[in-house]
Protein backbone atom coordinates (compact mmCIF):
# COMPACT_ATOMS: atom_id res chain seq x y z
CA UNK A 1 0.00 0.00 0.00
CA UNK A 2 1.43 3.52 -0.90
CA UNK A 3 1.39 6.25 1.66
CA UNK A 4 -0.22 9.25 0.76
CA UNK A 5 2.54 12.44 1.36
CA UNK A 6 0.94 14.16 4.54
CA UNK A 7 0.86 17.61 2.65
CA UNK A 8 -2.05 16.52 0.66
CA UNK A 9 -3.80 14.35 3.81
CA UNK A 10 -6.34 17.78 4.00
CA UNK A 11 -7.72 16.84 0.61
CA UNK A 12 -8.97 13.45 1.67
CA UNK A 13 -10.09 14.69 5.24
CA UNK A 14 -10.63 18.23 5.63
CA UNK A 15 -11.78 19.33 2.42
CA UNK A 16 -14.67 18.84 0.69
CA UNK A 17 -12.58 18.08 -2.12
CA UNK A 18 -14.35 15.88 -5.43
CA UNK A 19 -12.17 13.13 -6.97
CA UNK A 20 -12.30 12.44 -10.87
CA UNK A 21 -12.04 8.49 -10.89
CA UNK A 22 -10.78 6.87 -14.07
CA UNK A 23 -11.89 3.20 -14.65
CA UNK A 24 -11.60 0.60 -17.42
CA UNK A 25 -14.58 -0.30 -19.49
CA UNK A 26 -14.90 -4.09 -20.72
CA UNK A 27 -13.47 -2.72 -23.97
CA UNK A 28 -10.33 -1.12 -22.55
CA UNK A 29 -11.41 1.75 -22.96
CA UNK A 30 -11.34 4.85 -19.96
CA UNK A 31 -14.42 6.24 -18.19
CA UNK A 32 -13.89 8.79 -15.75
CA UNK A 33 -16.40 10.09 -13.41
CA UNK A 34 -16.40 13.09 -10.45
CA UNK A 35 -17.38 11.38 -7.03
CA UNK A 36 -17.67 11.90 -3.60
CA UNK A 37 -14.97 9.99 -1.20
CA UNK A 38 -13.92 9.44 2.08
CA UNK A 39 -10.64 8.31 3.07
CA UNK A 40 -10.71 5.28 6.55
CA UNK A 41 -7.33 3.26 7.40
CA UNK A 42 -5.43 4.20 4.41
CA UNK A 43 -8.23 3.42 1.53
CA UNK A 44 -10.12 5.62 -0.71
CA UNK A 45 -13.68 4.77 -0.23
CA UNK A 46 -16.21 5.69 -2.71
CA UNK A 47 -20.50 4.61 -3.39
CA UNK A 48 -22.36 4.57 -6.23
CA UNK A 49 -25.48 2.55 -6.76
CA UNK A 50 -26.26 -0.95 -8.73
CA UNK A 51 -26.30 -0.39 -12.08
CA UNK A 52 -24.25 2.14 -13.13
CA UNK A 53 -21.23 2.45 -15.33
CA UNK A 54 -19.18 2.88 -12.23
CA UNK A 55 -20.54 -0.50 -10.35
CA UNK A 56 -19.70 -2.35 -13.44
CA UNK A 57 -15.71 -1.27 -13.72
CA UNK A 58 -15.38 -0.88 -9.85
CA UNK A 59 -15.13 -4.92 -9.27
CA UNK A 60 -12.15 -6.02 -6.39
CA UNK A 61 -8.92 -6.21 -8.52
CA UNK A 62 -9.38 -3.70 -10.67
CA UNK A 63 -7.39 -0.90 -11.30
CA UNK A 64 -8.23 2.58 -11.07
CA UNK A 65 -6.88 5.90 -10.66
CA UNK A 66 -7.91 9.38 -9.13
CA UNK A 67 -7.23 13.07 -9.46
CA UNK A 68 -8.28 14.75 -6.46
CA UNK A 69 -8.36 18.46 -7.35
CA UNK A 70 -7.94 21.51 -3.81
CA UNK A 71 -11.48 23.18 -3.86
CA UNK A 72 -9.43 26.42 -2.81
CA UNK A 73 -6.63 25.76 -5.46
CA UNK A 74 -7.20 24.01 -8.49
CA UNK A 75 -3.43 23.97 -9.57
CA UNK A 76 -2.51 21.80 -6.29
CA UNK A 77 -3.98 18.30 -6.33
CA UNK A 78 -3.69 14.84 -5.55
CA UNK A 79 -3.18 11.00 -8.27
CA UNK A 80 -3.49 8.30 -6.39
CA UNK A 81 -3.13 4.64 -8.24
CA UNK A 82 -4.60 2.30 -6.67
CA UNK A 83 -6.56 -1.33 -6.76
CA UNK A 84 -10.31 -1.88 -5.61
CA UNK A 85 -9.94 -4.29 -2.66
CA UNK A 86 -13.32 -4.64 -1.36
CA UNK A 87 -16.72 -4.18 -2.67
CA UNK A 88 -20.16 -4.08 -0.01
CA UNK A 89 -23.71 -3.23 0.39
CA UNK A 90 -23.63 -3.87 4.23
CA UNK A 91 -23.25 -0.21 5.49
CA UNK A 92 -23.62 1.14 1.71
CA UNK A 93 -26.62 3.42 2.75
CA UNK A 94 -24.75 4.71 5.47
CA UNK A 95 -22.05 5.53 3.94
CA UNK A 96 -23.61 7.39 1.32
CA UNK A 97 -25.62 9.13 4.45
CA UNK A 98 -21.95 10.38 5.78
CA UNK A 99 -21.22 11.44 2.35
CA UNK A 100 -23.76 13.82 1.66
CA UNK A 101 -23.13 15.36 5.40
CA UNK A 102 -19.52 16.28 4.26
CA UNK A 103 -20.34 17.25 0.71
CA UNK A 104 -24.13 18.91 0.86
CA UNK A 105 -24.28 19.00 5.29
CA UNK A 106 -27.16 16.85 4.75
CA UNK A 107 -27.84 14.34 6.96
CA UNK A 108 -29.25 12.06 4.38
CA UNK A 109 -28.81 11.42 1.02
CA UNK A 110 -31.04 13.24 -0.66
CA UNK A 111 -31.27 11.82 -4.34
CA UNK A 112 -31.46 7.84 -3.47
CA UNK A 113 -34.27 6.33 -6.00
CA UNK A 114 -37.26 4.06 -5.15
CA UNK A 115 -35.41 0.22 -5.04
CA UNK A 116 -31.80 1.89 -5.33
CA UNK A 117 -28.97 -0.77 -4.32
CA UNK A 118 -25.97 1.23 -2.50
CA UNK A 119 -22.53 0.09 -3.13
CA UNK A 120 -19.47 1.00 -0.99
CA UNK A 121 -16.06 0.36 -2.91
CA UNK A 122 -12.64 0.43 -1.23
CA UNK A 123 -9.76 1.28 -3.38
CA UNK A 124 -6.14 0.31 -1.76
CA UNK A 125 -3.45 3.04 -2.84
CA UNK A 126 -0.59 1.59 -4.37
CA UNK A 127 1.00 5.30 -5.39
CA UNK A 128 0.36 8.86 -4.84
CA UNK A 129 1.34 12.06 -5.87
CA UNK A 130 1.08 15.76 -6.44
CA UNK A 131 1.23 19.35 -7.28
CA UNK A 132 1.54 22.12 -5.23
Amino acid sequence: MAVIPDHYHDLLTAKAAFANLATVMKDGSPQVTPVWFDYADGKIRVNTARGRVKARTLKPGARVALAILDPQNPYRYLQVRGRVVSEAEHGAAAHIDALAKKYLGQDKYPFAQPGEVRVMYEIEPTSASGNG
